[in-house]
């Protein structure tokens, strides 16, 4: 009898710690799954830490490092890395394959916005206020942190999404007074292009180019109230290779001037 009691007793206990046990697994378990998608949603929300365009060309001998670096910044998350090929250089043997005249133009603007004049390649300006050279990685990440340092870098939200076919650009309030009118960019750009290229200062070189941009359109004005902007996604990604970005920014007396929000939609490459 006694022996019974004691076994009838250790398998109480026995019973009771494993359910105990498996509590606190289950326990961990859903605080694991909480924390995680907290995080995944945190990560989610976070803004970009800075917008970078490179002003580059096929013709210029020193662009290839900067067209490197270029490749490795794209991969970063957090930042937005643009890709501008320019056709000033056209003349020297080679014409560039995938620049445009008015990212010519733009960097023109920015330059004009700065007043310094400073056009040249390869250069890369940050959040539309400052030009480092393009190959100087650590240039870039300085003016980046200088930038969330003095300016709170981008301050006002922006996303970017698609469901189904609807792509919709997304924009936050201001956070400061001075942020009370800008610019809603549209860019796409291909996410990679690899050229050989025949003649001029890089002839026999095949330079792949990361971020290419293909198309930049103004969609909407933004005037420090939340916005949204819905257009249809199978007219602006026709392929995996396509990727979009939103830039929120200032007009500088009609050229391009500090960029306050920024999000990048990039697909995969084919």
């Amino acid at each position: 009898m006694m022996r019974r009691g004691r076994n009838k007793r250790s398998r109480g206990r026995v019973g009771y710690g494993v359910v105990t046990i498996v509590k606190r697994i289950l326990g961990m378990f859903i605080s694991g799954l909480a924390v995680s998608a907290g995080s995944v949603a945190a990560t989610a929300g976070e803004s970009p830490r800075g917008v970078v365009e490179l002003f580059t060309s096929q013709g210029c001998s020193s662009c290839p490092p900067a067209d490197a670096l270029m490749n490795k910044l794209s991969q970063d998350r957090t930042l937005v890395a643009l890709t501008f090929p320019v056709d000033y250089w056209d003349y020297l043997g080679w014409k560039d394959t995938l620049a445009r005249p008015e990212f010519t133009q733009r960097q023109r603007s920015y330059a004009g916005s700065r007043g310094d004049r400073a056009i040249y390649t390869p250069q890369a300006v940050v959040n539309g206020r400052e030009h480092v050279v393009g190959s100087d990685h650590g240039a870039i990440e300085r003016a980046v942190t200088s930038h969330r340092d003095r300016f709170g870098s981008l301050s006002v939200d922006t996303a970017i999404d698609v469901v189904g076919d609807v792509l919709t650009a997304r924009i936050g309030e201001a956070r400061s007074p001075s942020d009370t009118k800008a610019t809603v960019w549209l860019v796409v750009f291909d996410k990679v292009h690899t050229v050989p290229i025949g003649r001029g200062q890089n002839r026999g070189r095949s330079v792949t180019y990361s971020n290419v941009v293909r198309q930049v359109q103004p969609i909407g004005m933004w005037k420090g109230k939340a916005m949204s902007v819905e257009l249809p996604k199978h007219d602006l990604m026709p392929s995996g290779n396509t990727g979009m970005a939103v830039l929120l920014q200032v007009d500088a007396d009609g050229k391009p001037g500090a960029i306050l929000g920024a999000a990048l939609l990039a697909g995969p490459a084919s």
